[in-house]
């Protein structure tokens, strides 16, 4: 329970006030001033946001401004606890009630909340619908409801979870308390769910940009997974937090086995593995530097470490929902960040495979199809991928400057002939054999199989001899981006040929096909960020500058400890950076800097003064 249960409540302040005096920043950003204010009109509202967006502003400040207590309905236990902390820090009066909080603090916080005395409760949706606590929250003065990662409640979410869709009942239990529920992702479709589901027909809806202008997008064709993602970490990250994901268990146990024996901080997730050694993975996570987490995507969700400066994929995620919701977890606090994927027409089968075996329905499985195309696509593209990206969420944007499609421009070449040798080589196996094959057959390999079925003898057989196998497999993979080859997930993921109106042009010379020039050449190694653009500058340039960083990092850790926190919970990385731009000299200029509020004042001023004026 917090200790700052048993103070006073002070004098309703206007959001400004509220922005400024408790989370230390002088104004707004984007959309959350508007999202504010008419949640403070006690209006309702769905709020699209991208991690790293400010979706918690949009809540917390209403709820500290209006009468009553604020009611946040979050999903993961780790999620609500981690804002609670924060929220502690800087002298909200919050409590997460969860199965985590023991039996005299779980006491305390009911008579909390029955004296009036909470500002901000968090609960999950499960804990929220129990008879007890809706008969309490009868008797209390609410100040609004949030429901926090919304998508849950859809049956088209990237994330379904049953429980949500009980929470209709608060716009008739409490039919003057205004709601307001937010999520990082939600196509049209599922925006048009959750209104219906949580009944919020009156709602305003704010979708904020999905731009995320901090991260760096890098896709790379697979040529030893393993080896691509730690150069990337080595040669970009050395001793940063980072995120990997894997699609598989195994490969994840692999990979955090991989990573350490080069030298890399990593700990596994998944949940194979025992609750125990779980939650100390993850704390230590949490509360350590450097470290990174290898994982499925049972990972992540909760999370709300803002120093996390990559998440690398070694697969491909289902859908562009999850790419953005996982990239997201980059580069949280605005400084440069990566976003690293390697890929390859394996995970597009086994993803394909995974859909097919689902017991979704029909409708749904073909929209999952699509997502996944539509990433595929992302991935081939040689245009900006952050273009790409922000088309697929309706936003439309000049070519970003940092992604590696801007930064390394891809040539396009008319490869006509070859996509011709590709669908006649297809066509002349009986579009019945796989991707290893149909390459031997182009390069002209007199394998065991091709002897076996006499492929030597098509007029195919070799033609394709001047190029590469690995050029072969990139080009195979962009024309299954285009639709024009299908993989055949129920036969051994066969090769088949695309619709006819697609094909038959191609094969008749009517049509011409443009492919990346680049198709299966070896990918370059990552840049540092000192060598390519950044957008929002990370680097402390000056040595001087970056000796002071390092002594605010190490006091910052110390204070941290003591207080069994995580270190950003004190101050986060950007807050630091401002330090040593700054250099601030008496508290009042401290407390101009952006994430100090009055409470960390108070708490950390002298301390960290102290550290500034020695450097």
């Amino acid at each position: 329970m917090s200790e700052a249960v048993s103070k006073t409540f002070p004098v309703e302040q206007s959001p400004h006030e509220v922005l400024a005096r408790v989370f230390g920043h002088a104004g707004f950003r984007g959309l959350q001033e508007e999202i504010v204010n008419h949640i403070v009109g006690s209006g309702d509202a769905l709020v699209l946001m991208p991690t790293g967006g400010g979706k918690s502003i949009c809540y917390q400040v209403p709820a500290l401004c209006l009468p009553g207590m604020g009611v946040v309905i979050s999903p993961l236990i780790a999620l609500m606890e981690d804002q609670v902390a924060q929220l502690c820090q800087s002298g909200v009066r919050a409590v997460a009630l969860t199965s985590n909080l023991g039996r005299a603090d779980s006491q305390a916080a009911r008579g909390a909340i029955d004296a009036g005395e909470l500002e901000i409760l968090y609960v999950s949706p499960e804990r929220l619908l129990t008879d007890s606590l809706l008969e309490q929250l009868d008797r209390s003065e609410i100040a609004l409801f949030a429901i926090d990662e919304a998508h849950c409640v859809s049956q088209w979410g990237h994330d379904f979870r049953t429980e949500y869709r009980k929470l209709a009942m608060l716009a008739d239990r409490f039919p003057s308390v205004p709601r307001i529920a937010l999520t990082a992702t939600a196509d049209e479709v599922t925006r048009r769910d959750i209104v219906d589901q949580l009944r919020l027909e009156r709602a305003r809806v704010f979708i904020a940009s999905f731009n995320r202008p901090n991260i760096h997008y890098r896709v790379r064709a697979k040529d030893n997974p393993k080896r691509q993602v730690l150069e990337f970490i080595k040669s970009a990250h050395p001793g940063e937090a980072g995120i990997v994901y894997a699609m598989s268990r195994k490969s994840v146990d692999r990979m955090a086995v991989y990573l350490e024996k080069e030298g890399v901080r990593a700990l596994p997730y998944h949940a194979g593995l025992d609750a125990q050694t779980r939650t100390r993975n993850h704390q230590r996570f949490i509360m350590e530097e450097g470290v990174v987490i290898v994982a499925t995507i049972a990972f992540g969700m909760g999370i709300d470490k803002p120093d996390v400066r990559f998440v690398a994929h070694m697969d491909m995620p289902k859908s562009f929902e999850a790419y953005y919701q996982e990239t997201g977890r980059a580069g949280r606090d605005g400084l440069s960040a990566d976003a690293f994927m390697v890929y390859g027409l394996q995970d597009l089968a086994l993803l394909r495979g995974l859909m097919e075996e689902s017991t979704a329905p029909e409708a749904v499985r073909r929209v999952e199809h699509r997502k996944l195309e539509a990433l595929l696509g992302y991935c081939e593209t040689p245009r900006c991928r952050r273009q790409v990206l922000l088309e697929y969420f309706g936003e439309q944007i000049d070519p970003c400057g940092n992604c590696d499609t801007c930064l390394e421009p891809v040539e396009l070449i008319d490869a006509s002939r070859e996509t011709r040798l590709v669908l006649s080589a297809i066509h002349r196996c009986g579009e019945s054999f796989g991707t290893r094959h149909i390459v031997d057959v182009l390069v002209g390999k007199n394998t065991e199989k091709v002897q076996r079925f006499r492929h030597e003898r098509l007029n195919v057989f070799g033609m394709g001899h001047h190029l590469k196998d690995r050029q072969w497999q990139g080009i195979l993979r962009q024309l299954v981006a285009l639709g024009m080859i299908r993989v055949d997930l129920e036969n051994h993921n066969v090769l088949r040929l695309g619709p006819r109106d697609r094909v038959m042009p191609v094969l008749r010379e009517e049509a011409t096909v443009s492919l990346r020039k680049d198709a299966g050449r070896p990918a370059p190694k990552a840049k540092t960020r000192a060598e390519r653009k950044a957008a929002i500058p990370y680097e402390i340039a000056l040595p001087e500058d970056r000796a002071l960083f390092e002594a605010l990092r190490s006091k910052r850790l110390k204070i941290a400890q003591a207080q069994n926190l995580p270190a950003y919970i004190v101050f986060n990385d950007a807050t630091l950076v401002e330090f040593v731009r700054q250099r601030p000299s008496s508290e009042a200029e401290f407390a101009e800097i952006s994430g100090v509020g009055k409470s960390k004042l108070e708490r950390y001023g002298k301390t960290f003064l102290e550290v500034i004026a020695l450097s």
